[in-house]
């Protein structure tokens, strides 16, 4: 968006020919947690810190049982693709720390 609002690109495929991510790790600069999988787990840990001040709400107890189980679904995924190393897993006690990395 930085590229297209303030530089007047409007898609830097078309320039590059390359998508953006294949750039951003051509760079070294490519994030180690996939994307996706990380609003997962920022999603989780804000239901995480919703449900500490809110004990009784059921709902969000099961939105985040939900949550962390796609989470461990991805974590298969990306073992498996190799976007991830075969030793990595998921910990809600050291998911914060995982993401502000």
């Amino acid at each position: 968006m930085i590229l297209r609002d303030r530089h007047g690109i409007p898609d830097a495929t078309l320039i590059t020919q390359k998508k953006i991510m294949q750039t951003v790790a051509d760079h070294d600069m490519a994030p180690n947690v996939p994307e996706g999988m990380r609003n997962l787990i920022v999603k989780a840990l804000r239901l995480r810190t919703h449900l500490a001040e809110n004990k009784k709400d059921v709902h969000n107890k099961r939105a985040l049982q939900l949550t962390e189980s796609k989470i461990r679904r991805l974590v298969k995924y990306y073992r498996r693709t190799g976007a991830l190393p075969r030793d990595w897993v998921y910990r809600a006690d050291t998911a914060e720390m995982l993401i502000t990395r």
